[in-house]
């Protein structure tokens, strides 16, 4: 029988089936195990739609006859939620108009039952192999793109290995309907991130609605997310359709998620659940259908250790994570995005096409950009609009870009000091930030207690930047804010 299953170093193809059937789904399961597929388990259409998010299959096979949700309504929300991903249908019944409906409604193929191991393989490996090319064609034709100078995902530049292992979980979680939670730093492009996956989804013509958590007080939050009916609080004049309502049918951003008020974090999960709420002041039910997008700059695990963020919310929303890469981690994509972003602003400012002295792109290069693509952006705009003559120039930049100096060579070995010379101050120890001195007293654990606790202090509490300033990675982190009781 001809193998379909792609090389063996890559991970194994999953196949969710779908059946209430103990006999029928442990022998199917048992027949796709053997020929190298991961199979999972749904007895019912509501378990199916729930396990979409976790499992994320590459071929799904479903019985049309399930208990509770009808079988081709179930089919119906998986095309929707995923509407690349190949369904083989099995059904008990000979009656063709219902396997017509069901072809009709996109199911790609067909088995009845009692199900044959050869054919049920046959079915499945032919699914997947279809499926397996288009995405992988997809995936050419898009780095033939990228290698010839285009934007890399929807606008989004980039060419490093970063960035390309970002836009290939972009298009896969674009395909589906889960939630997806970007994380990044401030000024990285969460937002174009956002963007790219409902411009790429099934939802792309429905309305894309962003809200900035962090920009809105807590007072007013349950209204811009939920909206008010008249007369629910002094100065509501009219009912008022909040974020929710008005991206029904297509995708709602909610930016800095870790914004949220914790008074808050309760209905937004029964929400992030079962798409409905009551407006604020209201008695009727309102029901959408959307997609959730979140993004946050903030460690949220951390966050939920601290009691600030619930932990239940915390797995609804990241059920798929994207990181975006700092500007710092792609530096071989800054000649490519400086070029993009001013070829943009000269046409923004109406001006003509200037070019870019290299010195400028020099002065570029050794800066850090904490601020990301977002602070790239703002000081290009600087330059273009202040530049005179045929080049963008050094001096066309912000002075702290230009005065920036190249990371510095490792010092070389101290000579011993002069004979009555008062000794060097003792080297910072593993865990002291650069430019403090260690406590002058205290045991090695007292030390490393406070210098855990200086940087979570000057980072405003946040673990990624203390890990950084530290120089230790995050489960280090973790375990020694456990062995000192630091919360």
């Amino acid at each position: 029988m001809t193998n379909h299953l792609a090389s063996p170093r890559a991970p194994a193809p999953t196949v969710l089936v779908v059946d209430d059937d103990p006999l029928i789904y442990e022998l199917t399961s048992h027949w796709l195990s053997e020929s190298g597929y991961r199979a999972e388990v749904a007895v019912d259409g509501e378990s199916a739609l729930t396990a979409l998010g976790r499992v994320l299959p590459d071929v799904v096979v479903l019985d049309l006859s399930l208990p509770g949700l009808d079988g081709l309504e179930v089919l119906l929300r998986i095309r929707s939620a995923m509407p690349r991903t190949p369904i083989v249908i099995l059904s008990g019944t000979t009656d063709v108009a219902t396997v017509v409906l069901a072809m009709q409604r996109g199911a790609h193929d067909y088995l009845l039952k009692p199900v044959d191991r050869d054919k049920l393989l046959t079915t499945v490996g032919n699914a997947y192999e279809h499926s397996h090319l288009t995405q992988q064609a997809a995936e050419r034709e898009r780095e033939r793109l990228r290698d010839g100078g285009a934007t890399g995902f929807s606008g989004i530049v980039g060419r490093s290995p970063p960035m390309r292992h970002l836009f290939r979980e972009m298009e896969r979680a674009a395909t589906s309907d889960v939630t997806v939670l970007v994380r990044g730093e401030s000024g990285t492009g969460k937002e174009l991130v956002a963007r790219a996956l409902h411009d790429h989804s099934a939802r792309k013509k429905g309305p894309f609605v962003a809200i900035n958590c962090a920009a809105i007080p807590e007072s007013l939050q349950e209204s811009e997310l939920f909206g008010h009916e008249k007369g629910a609080f002094t100065g509501a004049v009219a009912r008022h359709s909040g974020r929710f309502e008005q991206a029904h049918g297509g995708t709602l951003f909610l930016d800095e998620i870790g914004e949220i008020a914790p008074s808050l974090q309760a209905k937004l999960l029964r929400v992030f659940q079962e798409r409905r709420f009551h407006r604020v002041g209201g008695t009727q039910e309102v029901s959408v259908d959307v997609r959730i997008v979140a993004a946050t700059h903030r460690d949220l695990i951390a966050e939920v250790q601290a009691g600030r963020f619930r932990e239940d919310l915390f797995y609804r929303l990241a059920v798929f994570e994207l990181e975006v890469p700092p500007l710092r981690d792609r530096a071989g994509d800054l000649p490519l995005i400086v070029s993009h972003l001013q070829a943009e602003l000269e046409k923004k400012h109406a001006l003509a096409p200037r070019a870019l002295d290299p010195a400028t792109l020099e002065a570029l290069g050794r800066y850090d950009w904490p601020g990301n693509v977002r602070e790239l952006q703002n000081a290009l705009e600087r330059a273009v609009v202040v530049a005179r003559g045929e080049r963008v120039r050094p001096e066309d930049l912000p002075r702290r870009i230009v005065e920036a100096r190249r990371p510095s060579a490792p010092a070389p070995v101290a000579s011993p000091p002069p004979r009555g010379a008062a000794p060097p101050a003792p080297p910072p120890t593993p865990l002291q930030p650069p430019g403090t001195r260690p406590p002058a007293q205290g045991s090695m654990s007292e030390i490393e207690r406070a210098a855990i606790t200086d940087a979570l202090a000057r980072t405003g509490h946040n673990i990624s930047e203390a890990c950084r300033l530290l120089g230790i990675p995050r489960t280090t982190m973790y375990r020694k804010l456990k062995r000192h009781g630091i919360a």
